[in-house]
Order: C-alpha cells, then sequence, then structure tokens
C-alpha cells in the first residue's frame, strides 16, 4: 500500500494524492459512481411552467436532461379563481380589479365598527360612573362579566322606557319655542285630520343648543353624548386641512336658457351650455337630457382662483339635489357628496352657529327637513371640537 500521486501509480481511481491506491478499492469505486451522478444532473432540470390568466393559473412542472435529450412530466393542473362575471367584464374593458379591494374594503368596515363599538363601550362605563345614565337604560348594560356591552345583545333607546318619551320637560320647552318662533305649525293639520304632532326625537336638537347656555339635566347630557359618538364628523388629515373651502361660493339661481351641444368625442353624452339668471354661462356634458332645467333654481358651487397674472377665473360645478344623486353609480356618487360636503361647511360657517344649532334652527324654519344624510351628511370633525359658549 502506498500513496498515490499521479494516474500512472493509480489507474483504478483518479483521486486526490492523499487516498491509499489499491484495486478494487471500494472508495475509489465510490467516487466515481458520485462524480458521474453530479455530471449527470447537471445536465438534468427541473422545470415550472406558469401561464397566468385573469381569472386563472395553468401550470405544468417537467424534467428535462438536456444532454440525452430527453425529458417528463412530472405534474400539471390548472388553478381556477373564483371571480365574478362584473370584475371579468372590467377586465374586457381593460380595467385593472384587485381580487383582494373588496375583501380590503369589507376588513376596513369591520376594523371601523370594532373601533366604533369599543368607544361606545368605554362610554357607557364612564357614564355609568358619572351617574348620567338613565336607570331603565343602565340596567340593560353589562358592566360585569362583560363591561359596556349590553346583556341581550340589543341597544334600547335612552330617551324611552316603559311609560314613553322621559324628557317631557324638555319637549314641553321646545314647544313653546316653537309657539314664538312658528305658531303656524302647531295650528296644522295631518292627512286624517288630527293636529300636527311635534316628534319627541327633536327634542335632541333642541338640548344641543340649549346646553351650550343653560343648564341641562345628567340623563340628557349623556343623550347628547351618546349622539356625538355616533357623529363625530369626518377627520381630515393635518396635510389636508387648508383654507380650501374659502375659495368656494354657493349660488343658487334660475335657469333661463339651454342649449344642446355637440356630441362628446369619448362618451355618449352631449354638451349643453346653461344660461344663469344672474348672469353666469355653465357648460358641462350629461348623458341624459337636461332641457328640463329651464325655471327651475339650481344650485351650483362656483370656486375663484386667482391666476399669476392677477386675473381671476371661474369655474362652475352643478350641484344636484340628493333624489338625483340616489341614481348615481358609487363613483360619481362620492363625488357629488364631496361637494354636498363644501355646501354644508360653507353654511355652518356662514351661519356662525354649532351644528347643533344650524340643525334645530334649520327645523324651525323648515319642518320637512331630513336631518340624518341630508341636511348634515358629512362634516369635517373640526365642527364638533370647540363648541362650548359661555352663557
Amino acid at each position: 500500500m502506498r500513496l498515490a500521486h499521479d494516474k500512472k501509480d493509480d489507474p483504478d481511481c483518479s483521486g486526490p494524492p492523499w487516498m491509499f491506491s489499491q484495486r478494487n478499492n471500494p472508495y475509489c469505486d465510490l467516487l466515481l459512481d458520485c462524480r458521474t451522478k453530479v455530471k449527470k444532473n447537471m445536465s438534468s432540470k427541473t422545470i415550472l411552467g406558469l401561464d397566468l390568466g385573469t381569472n386563472s393559473i395553468g401550470w405544468a412542472l417537467i424534467n428535462q436532461d438536456f444532454n440525452e435529450k430527453t425529458g417528463k412530466i412530472l405534474g400539471m393542473g390548472t388553478r381556477v379563481i373564483p371571480m365574478p362575471q362584473d370584475i371579468l367584464g372590467e377586465f374586457d374593458k381593460g380595467n385593472s380589479v384587485s381580487q383582494t379591494a373588496e375583501r380590503t374594503r369589507l376588513r376596513s368596515a369591520r376594523r371601523l365598527r370594532e373601533r366604533y363599538l369599543l368607544r361606545r363601550q368605554r362610554l357607557y362605563r364612564v357614564l355609568n360612573i358619572l351617574g348620567f345614565l338613565p336607570d331603565h337604560f343602565a340596567q340593560k348594560i353589562d358592566f360585569g362579566i362583560r363591561p359596556g356591552q349590553f346583556k341581550d345583545d340589543s341597544e334600547p333607546k335612552i330617551a324611552y322606557d316603559k311609560t314613553g318619551f322621559i324628557f317631557q320637560t324638555s319637549f314641553a320647552e321646545m314647544l313653546e319655542d316653537f309657539k314664538i318662533n312658528r305658531p303656524e305649525l302647531l295650528n296644522k293639520t295631518n292627512r286624517n285630520g288630527e293636529p300636527a304632532k311635534i316628534p319627541y326625537d327633536w327634542t335632541l336638537y333642541y338640548l344641543r343648543k340649549k346646553a351650550l347656555t343653560h343648564k341641562i339635566e345628567k340623563a340628557e347630557l349623556a343623550w347628547v353624548v351618546l349622539n356625538f359618538n355616533i357623529k363625530r364628523g369626518y377627520y381630515q388629515r393635518e396635510d389636508d386641512s387648508t383654507d380650501k373651502e374659502k375659495d368656494f361660493e354657493i349660488v343658487s339661481s334660475l335657469v333661463s336658457k339651454v342649449t344642446k351641444g355637440e356630441k362628446d368625442k369619448k362618451y355618449e353624452k352631449y354638451w349643453y351650455d346653461v344660461q344663469l339668471e344672474n348672469g353666469l354661462n355653465y357648460r358641462a356634458a350629461f348623458y341624459s337630457d337636461i332641457s328640463h332645467w329651464i325655471g327651475q333654481k339650481r344650485e351650483f358651487i362656483v370656486k375663484t382662483t386667482t391666476l399669476k397674472d392677477s386675473s381671476v377665473k371661474q369655474e362652475i360645478s352643478f350641484l344636484p339635489t340628493f333624489e338625483e344623486i340616489e341614481v348615481m353609480d358609487k363613483a360619481l356618487k362620492d363625488k357629488m357628496y364631496a361637494k354636498i360636503k363644501i355646501k354644508t361647511q360653507l353654511e355652518i360657517d356662514k351661519s356662525g352657529k354649532t351644528v347643533g344649532e344650524y340643525i334645530y334652527d334649520t327645523l324651525l324654519q323648515n319642518p320637512n327637513q331630513k336631518i340624518k344624510g341630508k341636511l348634515v351628511r358629512t362634516i369635517e370633525r373640526k365642527y364638533y371640537k370647540g363648541i362650548s359658549k359661555n352663557p
């Protein structure tokens, strides 16, 4: 037995010089077998092929030997992603639609609801410690095992117990206010010929106005605070909190003339020129005919911009009614409600009142005005801050 330093000394195994040379050495056979397999494996590759479609993925796994020019399929198949027809239609139009977008939207809604419920439960606990909650309402809440949650998982009305409306004193005060400012409302009759009734729930807005300058009961304050917990305003980021609304103005004018123009080059709608009685001209494209506007009083948002050359530029946009908004698609609805938000905030700023005062005084002037979703739909949270006044 001796050390091998070259192939001549080691005819059976071309191993390194430290390997002992010996005929029929099993270590040499093992080394040669490993080297052969490595070379063979280097020429063989496993390849995964994917065919990505709009709502499906096709796949195939193959093994290819490039030296032997052979190959075989290890597996293949298709994974279909369930997709509604409306989303497929958007893909056909060339619009990118993410399958996770709807799930993200629903998850965000769940998170908002969960945070609202947590705030609500904490508020119940605080108001209970302070002794502000009415007895019939506090008895329905579990302050032991599930603090702040209702025992039967249903929230009762704080202003009503088994006997009826519990804030009758404040309701009577509100009726006196109506007798002074709008006595004709109390003299009206309904469709059945019965005297018209003022809703008990309007007392909430009366209390919101009264609480700014006068003392109210603890239970009444709890009712007001819980109402703020539901409607607390839209939060605007600091980088967006500019005075852009100062450049806007709401204009209401009769439409004197409507002229139908040419067809839009891209969409199936026509351009219209609208002349207003106050001298302004409005031009826009509509899918439906707006000739019926003539003689109607319509509202418009006028944006005034001062250019670099000190000239003034005015942009006029149409402000639809809530009935017109309801028949629009979601994207257009969001755009129009943004205009409604501007209008509401401008009116509150112009009145110099708090939100509660603004709502109550509007009810005095127009009792048929719907409050939720109409008079005040979405406003910034700053309108709910700093509302206290010195009596």
